[in-house]
């Protein structure tokens, strides 16, 4: 069984991967004896991370940190330097060119950030962008204007605003389709797949045809990525 550790910008998730499923990880009460090796993508700094390495080395456990690099397995990353590419996006790239093959695929992540990759159907990563998620486009905003302001109880949704709240929040999502769709037309084909993660992930993913949501999208790359480093 393996213990898959994802350090995020504000939290630490964990999940346990068995026999091509993922199972849900209670941190606070492991069964390390089940546990053959650790896999662990790290974007914040987390002192539970720590932890959970030392007790693993305790019980004389594998760990090994997921990196980005140039080429894996076929998929090929635009970045000429690959270390200043997150290791999330990587993941995520991972996970669309491992489970729809040979596809053109827009990868989402809308989380803290909302990330944007584009991969073609020959796994090659076109590159992508970095937006604000949309919590802090919204915040952003309340915070340095003095007259824009937020409801909690405001929606995000595709329609004209006709009030501040849903003016400013629907003009966060709206603004972050556009990206999407712009990094459409950086594909030569129009048969692309839209793959959305993260906390806003879904809500994006309503909005758009050719497109799927999945919760465990990096998670499944932190696997996918050691199967793939393990064979090169």
């Amino acid at each position: 069984m393996r213990l898959l550790i994802d350090v995020g910008n504000t939290s630490l998730k964990a999940v346990l991967w068995e026999n091509g499923q993922i199972q849900p990880c209670d941190i606070n009460n492991i069964s390390w004896q089940q546990i053959t090796v650790v896999i662990y993508a790290c974007v914040g700094r987390s002192e539970l991370l720590k932890q959970l390495l030392a007790q693993a080395k305790t019980h004389n456990i594998d760990c090994f940190e997921a990196t980005v690099s140039s080429e894996l397995g076929g998929l090929r990353c635009a970045y000429q330097q690959v270390g200043n590419l997150g290791i999330d996006r990587w993941l995520a790239l991972i996970s669309g060119y491992t489970l729809y093959p040979n596809m053109a695929a827009i990868v989402v992540d809308a989380g803290t950030a909302t990330t944007i990759d584009v991969l073609n159907n020959d796994g090659q990563h076109l590159g992508g962008w970095i937006l604000p998620g949309l919590d802090l486009m919204t915040s952003s905003l309340t915070q340095n204007t003095q007259r824009v302001f937020d409801d909690a109880n405001t929606p995000f949704a595709n329609e004209l605003g006709k009030n501040t709240p849903n003016g400013l929040k629907n003009g966060a999502l709206v603004a972050t389709m556009g990206a999407i769709e712009q990094a459409r037309l950086h594909l030569k084909t129009k048969n692309s797949l839209l793959i959305f993660a993260g906390g806003y992930g879904q809500l994006l993913q309503g909005h758009f045809s050719q497109s799927i949501f999945d919760p465990m999208l990096v998670m499944k790359g932190l696997n996918y990525w050691y199967e793939l480093a393990k064979k090169s």
